[in-house]
């Protein structure tokens, strides 16, 4: 009798999954509820429960971008990014795809920093840039996809300030050459920059390396010429007296 129980006992799940009986809508909005008063490892069980239950279905796909933002916002970044690649991957026409990357290019931009806060500690041009450029190429591709899209217009303002902080670690890699007496090294790592990021603030310094470096190793010609564009592009530039290092106003900001 005691083994009967034991096999009956075996055969009750619903004390194990109390979701089993559930509909997926009543399971997304049990999701949904646990995330608002701030249970977010329970919700992310449950999404990840939907995604399963509700297979190929658009409550599915919610389900699959709800997951991943609360996993980014419980600082589970690489499994956010690893559900955003599988969701982009295998969902190249859902209506929530543009949504999808701009989530992405979130993820691996620092928005602590920048135009969407304080940049007293440390800016994004003095980290490693790998998360950087993963998150442009989200927001480039979610621009050129859907230009029309909500998130569009964020993600512009997000481009440009993610070029304009690779701009400027190639002026500190430049700059830390140059400081070193790596000249070759200081004048193509700015050459870098005034010919990938032309309208960045950062090749007012990119210049100045390049006629330092070139001066330093006794290439006259290639001096002048870096000298001419550097007090062509700007006239009022005040590089020679300030030198490397100094520039009176953050790059960030709007010029």
């Amino acid at each position: 009798m005691s083994a009967l129980a034991i096999v009956l006992a075996g055969c009750d799940t619903t004390g194990r999954d109390p979701t089993a009986k559930m509909s997926p809508e009543q399971l997304y909005a049990e999701a949904k509820e646990e995330s608002s008063a701030g249970n977010v490892e329970k919700a992310a069980k449950l999404y990840e429960r939907l995604e399963g239950r509700a297979a190929g279905s658009i409550l599915a796909q919610q389900a699959q971008i709800e997951r991943a933002y609360i996993l980014w916002k419980s600082g589970e970044k690489a499994q956010a990014l690893t559900v955003l690649e599988r969701f982009i991957k295998l969902n190249p026409t859902s209506p929530a795809l543009d949504y999808a990357l701009y989530l992405q290019g979130l993820v691996n931009f620092n928005d602590n920093l920048g135009l969407l806060g304080s940049l007293a500690s440390q800016d994004l041009s003095e980290r490693d840039q790998q998360a950087s450029r993963d998150a442009y190429q989200s927001f480039r591709q979610l621009v050129d996809q859907f230009p029309q899209s909500t998130y569009s217009d964020d993600a512009r303002l997000r481009i440009n300030y993610i070029v304009n902080s690779l701009a400027t670690y190639e002026v500190h890699v430049a700059s830390y050459y140059f400081r070193r007496g790596a000249y070759v090294a200081a004048a193509n790592r700015a050459q870098r920059v005034v010919q990938e990021f032309q309208q960045s603030p950062s090749t007012e310094e990119a210049l100045y390396i390049m006629r330092m470096s070139y001066d330093r190793l006794g290439l006259d010609e290639l001096r002048d010429d870096a000298d001419r564009v550097l007090k062509q592009n700007f006239p009022g530039t005040t590089i020679f007296a300030n030198g490397l290092g100094n520039r009176k106003s953050p790059w960030w900001k709007p010029w």
